[in-house]
């Protein structure tokens, strides 16, 4: 009798432990803490025009109540989503607990004003927290409304640039733009504002590649932090020029002797001669020159100088900047290249001076260019000295027109001893013989940078 009792006292408390468990467990789960998950991409800086967005939304427990997304300015607030989402079965067990969409906000169909728009996602749970309204998860994202471009205009009037040549033009920028400069054709040279005249007020070189092409599209361009962009139109023209042809030809014996040189270059490969010079010719020349193109980006904002440019002393031209030389070995073509410097001869290891002010950007090998210093001028001006003998400076030195750099010599894809002069323009050799012209200089530079004095 007394252990029927016992029994039946134990499954009573059983029972209630039962109750209260599943209790807890159903209070608890109704009344879970945790908050919904959201996601939302991108997240803009600047809205400049019509914009898509993807939204992610999860609640793993109770699942999806509601999700609003809205647009705050000033007093508005305008609605560019919203859903509900049902309650279905036991504790939402079938209801929604993911949910991805995507959704467009047009400035111009909700009459957005220019300046701050806050965006705000709201997103609810089936929780019965919070007096019934479920988790809340908040997402704010500040962005700036900007559908304005910047606005740019050429301030100097006439440009006469040569196929090969520099041109050089002055523009005004409004105050929102961050990058300026100007196009020809898809090539980009950048802009420099300048230090001492209004607010806005830029240089730009630019350069005409060689060979030429029949049309030329040539403009300014700016874009301002919200990726807006413009451009503008200005007067320039581009003269044909007609470079000299040279024909060369190629012998063992001097293949003999430059192929030491590119051991390096040529380590492993197992070619007949003149394979192997058209691989230096060709693959490692486009090599050579994507290196000078990528020291672009380390001229300095401030033009470093002055006057016209100097000439190695004494000096014979041996071949012309654009020069179009065809190679011939054993009697036949194998080989088409444009030459894209001068070469200049005096005596053997004869002193290189520094064509003008400057900084020492790169000292080195560079290839069929051999021994080489690059000096940058500022605002994307540099200059090349190739096929030293030797090297007199040190990367980043400060330099004066007149200072010696190097000595000419051989080194690289050179018959004899001589140098191999270049002038880039971001990273575009153009024609030395202009900077060496004085006249050149001021009709076509000196003149255009006079307006910027003039502002001041």
């Amino acid at each position: 009798m007394k252990n029927k009792r016992n029994t039946g006292l134990f499954l009573t408390i059983g029972l209630i432990v039962l109750v209260l468990g599943v209790l807890g467990w159903f209070l608890i789960t109704i009344f879970e803490s945790e908050k919904p998950v959201v996601q939302l991409a991108p997240l803009p800086e600047f809205l400049k025009g019509e914009q898509e967005f993807s939204l992610k939304a999860s609640d793993m427990k109770r699942g999806l109540k509601s999700i609003k997304v809205s647009l705050k300015q000033g007093s508005r607030e305008i609605t560019a989503f919203e859903k509900e989402f049902p309650f279905k079965g036991f504790c939402n067990a079938e209801g929604f607990h993911q949910f991805e969409t995507a959704f467009t906000i047009d400035p111009s169909r909700l009459n957005l004003a220019q300046g701050r728009v806050d965006l705000q996602v709201r997103v609810r749970d089936y929780s019965r927290r919070n007096g019934g309204d479920g988790n809340l998860s908040r997402l704010d994202h500040k962005m700036t409304l900007d559908t304005i471009p910047p606005a740019i205009r050429a301030i100097s009037r006439l440009h006469y640039v040569n196929v090969g040549g520099s041109g050089l033009v002055v523009y005004q920028t409004s105050s929102d733009s961050v990058k300026s400069g100007v196009y020809v054709n898809d090539r980009f040279f950048p802009g420099y504002p300048h230090p001492d005249s209004p607010e806005g007020r830029h240089v730009c070189y630019f350069g005409i590649p060689v060979p030429g092409q029949k049309k030329y599209n040539i403009h300014l361009w700016a874009e301002d932090k919200a990726g807006n962009q413009t451009q503008a139109s200005f007067y320039c023209r581009v003269k044909k020029k007609r470079f000299h042809t040279d024909k060369i030809n190629i012998t063992d014996r001097f293949l003999d002797k430059i192929f030491p040189y590119f051991a390096y270059y040529l380590k492993g490969m197992d070619a007949e001669n003149i394979e192997k010079f058209l691989k230096i010719n060709q693959e490692l020349r486009e090599k050579n020159n994507s290196t000078f193109f990528e020291l672009r980006d380390r001229t300095t904002p401030e033009r470093q100088w002055e006057g016209v440019w100097l000439r190695l002393k004494n000096a014979a031209p041996m071949a012309g900047f654009g020069e179009k030389r065809t190679y011939y070995y054993d009697g036949k073509e194998v080989d088409r290249q444009i030459h894209l410097g001068v070469d200049l001869a005096s005596l053997a290891h004869s002193q290189v001076q520094a064509a003008n002010n400057g900084t020492v950007i790169f000292t080195g090998r560079v290839g069929i260019y051999g021994q080489t210093v690059v000096l940058d001028h500022g605002q994307g001006l540099a200059s090349t000295y190739s096929h030293l003998s030797a090297i007199n400076v040190e990367k980043g030195q400060k330099i004066t027109k007149g200072d010696v750099v190097g000595t000419t010599g051989r080194t690289g894809l050179a018959a004899g001893d001589h140098l191999h002069f270049g002038v880039m323009v971001n990273g575009l050799f153009v024609n030395p013989i202009e900077w060496w012209d004085s006249h050149w200089i001021k009709d076509n530079v000196t003149r255009k940078l006079d307006l910027l004095e003039e502002a001041k």
